[in-house]
Order: C-alpha cells, then structure tokens, then sequence
C-alpha cells in the first residue's frame, strides 16, 4: 500500500475572512517587505485593514481577488 505524501493531499481549504500578516502575506508572494510597503505606497498592492496599535492586515479574499486581476494569459 502506497503511502500519501503532503505532495498527494488536496490544498487545505483557506479560509476568505482569514486575515494575513504582512510576514505571511510576504513568505506566500515570495516578495520583500520592502517590496509590500513600495505596492502599499503606490496603491498597487492588496487592500489591507490597518489595526488599532497600526499593524496592517490582509483579509485573504483581497488578496486573492488582487492576484485575479494580475493574470496574464
């Protein structure tokens, strides 16, 4: 009997409303920080939800619908 690997297991369903850190969101784009905060200034990046103490976060769904409208064919 063949044993599964991670690579043969479907994608964990994401959550829409979860929302991503700017670490997160970064590791998951492979982008820098630098390179987030360069978008977030020229309004090309993901909406974000800026917090009470002023961390920001990404609410899945944003990103996902942001990286829709960058499709290339």
């Amino acid at each position: 009997m063949a044993r599964s690997t991670r690579s043969d297991l479907p994608p964990p369903e994401s959550d829409p409303n979860e929302k991503l850190t700017v670490d997160e969101l970064c590791a998951e784009l492979k982008v820098s920080r630098s390179t987030f905060y360069d978008w977030r200034q020229k309004r090309r990046g993901p909406r974000c939800i800026r917090l009470p103490n002023g961390d920001l976060r990404v609410r899945r769904r944003d990103l996902d619908a942001w990286l829709a409208t960058r499709e290339v064919a």
